[in-house]
């Protein structure tokens, strides 16, 4: 993903093991790794790695793109940067929005209590669809 060497990965992990906490990253167990050497195809005599592998979170995967050199790394890196910019901006002018309606209900409560709960209700999220169970002929 990153387009650095598996070598590259793991030693970058382990001169930054404090940015790695166990909800971001951990490492299989010799059990787990049967089952996806099973599952995949993987040599298990020649070739491949020799230790157990690691297995990352969105959190961890993440932080990688902060502790690799690669310019694939920096460039996702700067992009999540700039998602958690847009992210938080957005929150702001909702924020600031929900505070100016709160004012308004306050000054107006009883004349347009009607339009306040339909604009309270077109700023909640929507809700899931769920999708009808059963078969259609």
């Amino acid at each position: 993903m990153y387009e650095v060497e598996t070598r590259s990965l793991v030693q970058a992990v382990s001169r930054n093991a404090d940015r790695f906490p166990s909800d971001f990253m951990f490492q299989l167990t010799a059990e787990e790794r049967a089952i996806l050497r099973s599952q995949t195809g993987i040599s298990s005599s020649y070739g491949g790695r020799r230790n157990l592998p690691y297995a990352f979170t969105e959190q961890g995967v993440a932080m990688l793109s902060s502790v690799l050199r690669s310019p694939r790394a920096i460039a996702v890196n700067i992009e999540i940067m700039r998602a958690f910019v847009r992210l938080r901006a957005m929150l702001a002018k909702h924020a600031a929005l929900a505070r100016k309606l709160a004012t308004l209900e306050r000054k107006y409560d009883a004349q347009f209590k009607v339009v306040f709960d339909a604009i309270r209700d077109l700023m909640a999220p929507p809700a899931k669809a769920r999708r009808p169970i059963g078969f259609k002929p």
